[in-house]
């Protein structure tokens, strides 16, 4: 039912330990550290090589020994960072620039290179970053216009389901980039559903939304359907591309068809009210089954292969009503 593409994956689990699929007989072999997860088995295990996926500046730069950051790169809100600047106005830390400036002239890469956010690329404003136009350029400008791709992709039954994405009941996703912003679009499972659009009927940057209030629409010839924001927050920046060409959306909706990125003051609380992992993959299977109950009950009984689940759902079978497809999944 669901397939991933990926049919042993090798990553990390916090900071030196890697798992990999394992059997139901691990579980009583006691070889290893065995845990189940959404019915899978994965052996967990240490991994001196292992190297932590966000290490945060203070350990790149040599100033500590190690410390994972869990403020998204965003340091002018990090309590850690606050606290170390702190020690070193003190006199009792060396700052994570200073620990940069006794580098070679060659190993003195930009601070957005030693947090892997981008390629190599050297400092030379020696790490006075308040006065580098670069760096407002790429908190500003270039992170948040970039949208990232799924690293592995779930496909059920037709419909993608990226990894590490968060899901909201009304179809829409987000995502925490680096730097503390949210990035959000609609899913694969609406985009095939009412098939291309003619335009969206984006918000304005600056505009507040509230989580689970419509924040949007999609236009597509008479049709207009309102869209529920996964989260609350300020616009921060709306895709241009999909302005431009709304079928980006539909070709790439976790990639280059993102709609636009949001400024929340709590992260944390807002996304843990989404779905993601598991949780995500049995709310999709619950939809697609309404979905061909929709359709049998229009249509008859659907081929073996799917039958009508095609990339413009609404545009192959119109009597299942816009208004019926827009209240029922879109919950508005």
């Amino acid at each position: 039912m669901t397939q991933e593409k990926k049919d042993k994956q090798r990553s990390s689990v916090g900071y030196g330990s890697t798992y990999t699929k394992g059997m139901q007989s691990d579980l009583k072999n006691g070889i290893g550290n065995a845990a189940v997860l959404g019915g899978q088995v994965w052996m967990i295990s240490p991994d001196k090589k292992a190297k932590d996926q966000n290490p945060c500046i203070w350990m790149q730069s040599g100033a500590v020994k190690f410390k994972s950051c869990n403020n998204y790169y965003d340091c002018t809100s990090c309590k850690y960072d606050l606290g170390m600047q702190t020690k070193v106005g003190k006199g009792n830390q060396i700052s994570w620039q200073d620990a940069m400036r006794r580098r070679p002239s060659l190993a003195r890469i930009c601070r957005h290179s030693l947090t892997h956010r981008m390629e190599n690329r050297a400092c030379a404003y020696d790490y006075q970053c308040s006065t580098c136009d670069f760096d407002q350029y790429f908190e500003d400008i270039l992170s948040s216009r970039t949208g990232s791709r799924p690293f592995e992709m779930n496909e059920i039954r037709g419909f993608r389901l990226p990894v590490g994405y968060s899901f909201h009941h009304g179809h829409t996703w987000a995502r925490i980039e680096s730097g503390g912003f949210i990035r959000v679009g609609l899913d694969d499972f609406s985009m095939k559903l009412f098939g291309k659009a003619d335009g969206f009927d984006l918000p304005l940057m600056g505009k507040e939304l509230d989580q689970g209030v419509p924040g949007w629409g999609i236009k597509r010839k008479d049709n207009l359907a309102d869209v529920l924001s996964p989260i609350g927050g300020v616009i921060t920046e709306v895709n241009p591309k999909v302005r431009e060409n709304p079928e980006t959306a539909n070709q790439e909706p976790f990639a280059d068809g993102w709609l636009f990125t949001v400024r929340t003051p709590d992260v944390g609380s807002t996304m843990k009210k989404l779905m993601k992992d598991t949780e995500s993959l049995d709310w999709m299977n619950a939809e697609i089954n309404t979905l061909e109950e929709m359709i049998e009950d229009v249509a008859g009984p659907l081929a073996a292969d799917g039958g009508y689940l095609t990339n413009d759902i609404f545009g192959a079978l119109p009597q299942l009503g816009w208004s019926n497809l827009v209240r029922t999944f879109l919950k508005t």
